[in-house]
């Protein structure tokens, strides 16, 4: 069975300012950029040489707040963002150190985002265009079993920011971020598939009222899927592909600098959220296309909002003639 995946760039989180005054009513958290929700299936597979735009659409809403110990908080409120991002991916038809080579954008990325709290009488929320997430250098191969790739990507926050402000869009901050995606083919004709993809963010400082600065500190987040294709046509030129997903997300080191109170961002409470759901890809392998659906139940976490995420969107590839020529046979 010929395999054909997507593939997703990570993206910035949009609003971040908005989890951080829900949450700042615990502890004044900052949190990371990356948005847990991207990647599942296919976690490992680059495109073909030649052009590919991607679309992803994100909806994270949540009603809970959970402390640190991963216990309800008597807070109420709703946060939500939803983000409409657009993907531009380059894969040259030559090979490096044996691999295909991929570069990278994320942009423009338009969001909006509200966040309401009844009994501290906060409503807030803002839209706009989103920070540039930029991926340039990403190596792949492609071996018997597996295709893997490894790459680096930064996040230029170019949103609107101000310290303070409720209509922020923008993080404040630079970011870099070092990715992985595998995955691995369990059955000879590789339709069935085990996934995995990491991210390992380092951030900035970002400017906040009266005169403080804050590093968020750095987030390691773990997305893995289990899919199976299921073929609707017999030439293979018509594919379904099924699975489980969920992803993993923990703040792994202390905020530093000063809060705007004061007190020292180090005695901010690490967050961590984990959420598990369902994925479903609609594949046209011979015109490059591919269309998917995801649902995502996060059911732990701490110092952090507990909701759900749901992305959908799909891909188109322009292949090399050359490329085209072999992905019709």
């Amino acid at each position: 069975m010929r395999h054909c995946g997507q593939f997703f760039v990570s993206t910035p989180l949009v609003l971040a300012f908005l989890f951080a005054m829900f949450a700042g009513r615990v502890a004044a958290q900052q949190k990371g950029q990356y948005l847990p929700g991207q990647f599942g299936l296919n976690a490992g597979v680059l495109p073909d040489p030649g052009f590919t735009y991607a679309n992803i659409t994100i909806n994270y809403s949540a009603d809970t707040l959970k402390d640190s110990h991963g216990n309800n908080t008597p807070i109420n409120g709703t946060y939500g963002v939803w983000a409409i991002e657009n993907l531009l991916l380059y894969v040259p038809d030559f090979k490096v150190l044996g691999g295909k080579m991929m570069f990278g954008v994320i942009a423009p990325t338009f969001a909006n985002g509200s966040l309401t709290v009844p009994q501290f009488g906060v409503n807030a929320g803002g839209y706009g265009v989103a920070d540039i997430f930029v991926q340039p250098i990403t190596l792949g191969w492609k071996l018997r079993r597996a295709d893997v790739w490894v790459a680096d990507g930064f996040v230029a926050p170019t949103g609107r920011y101000t310290p303070g402000a409720t209509d922020n869009i923008g993080s404040g901050y630079w970011g870099n971020q070092i990715m992985t995606g595998t995955t691995v083919y369990l059955t000879k004709n590789k339709g069935t598939s085990a996934n995995l993809f990491t991210d390992w963010e380092q951030h900035g400082s970002r400017e906040g009222t009266n005169s403080t600065t804050l590093t968020p500190g750095q987030t390691f987040t773990m997305e893995w899927g289990v899919g199976q294709v299921l073929p609707l046509d017999k030439e293979l030129h018509k594919l379904l592909q099924v699975g489980v997903t969920g992803y993993d997300q923990w703040e792994v080191s202390d905020d530093s600098g000063t809060q705007p109170n004061g007190l020292p961002a180090s005695l901010n409470p690490a967050y961590s959220v984990h959420a598990i759901g369902l994925q479903t890809n609609f594949i046209a392998p011979m015109k490059g296309l591919n269309f998917y659906f995801k649902y995502l139940d996060e059911y732990t976490a701490k110092a952090h909002v507990e909701g759900r995420t749901i992305v959908f969107g799909g891909s188109y590839t322009i292949r090399f003639p050359e490329q085209h020529a072999q992905a019709s046979h």
